[in-house]
């Protein structure tokens, strides 16, 4: 109490200047305790959470007695408790699908809230067109000079080829009749392996 008192009627002492009222040692020996009696705590409601837990089972599922029941009774009491497991199961889909739902509920309004805040906005990206001396200018700066011919190792592409194809492919209605039946695809298949050889 004598500290709560000092600590309450003293200003801030960074703003005095002067050291803390605790020493290190004095923090780690009340952490320590403030630790101990957290756990403490925690293992008080964990008892308390399996006192209820067996209470709640006693009060929905009392003890059974089975030695002085007649058959009739035995199924009279097998139907009873398939007709409560049933409403317990009915009870748990209830909870689950609410949980499921509230759970896409939070999900929905976070992504809501990130998005007012505009925090993961990112701005749209432009396509800047640059050549390749542009590009090495702004890299090595305007002091360099370079120049880079890419074009310059490049392949060549025959033309021919693209024109024989061309000749090749022609007007398709004149063929047709050609091409019918099976002369016609003989005359395709000879073709072709006169090509490729």
């Amino acid at each position: 109490m004598e500290l709560l008192k000092r600590f309450h009627n003293s200003p801030a002492p960074w703003l005095t200047g002067e050291k803390p009222a605790l020493s290190a040692s004095r923090k780690m020996h009340l952490k320590t305790i403030i630790l101990s009696l957290a756990k403490e705590q925690l293992d008080q409601e964990e008892s308390e959470r399996e006192r209820e837990k067996e209470k709640a089972l006693a009060e929905r599922v009392p003890d059974l007695e089975l030695n002085n029941l007649s058959s009739q009774e035995l199924q009279d009491l097998c139907r009873e408790l398939h007709s409560k497991i049933d409403v317990t199961d009915e009870e748990r889909y209830d909870t689950e699908m609410k949980a499921g739902k509230h759970a896409k509920e939070i999900l929905d309004l976070s992504q809501k809230i990130f998005d007012l805040r505009g925090k993961f906005k990112r701005p749209p990206l432009r396509r800047v067109r640059m050549s390749a001396d542009a590009m090495l200018r702004a890299l090595l700066g305007s002091k360099h000079k370079v120049s880079m011919d890419l074009r310059a190792n490049l392949k060549s592409v025959k033309k021919e080829e693209k024109e024989d194809k061309a000749q090749d492919i022609g007007d398709w209605r004149k063929n047709v009749e050609a091409m019918s039946g099976m002369e016609g695809r003989k005359k395709m298949f000879d073709t072709a392996l006169q090509h490729q050889s």
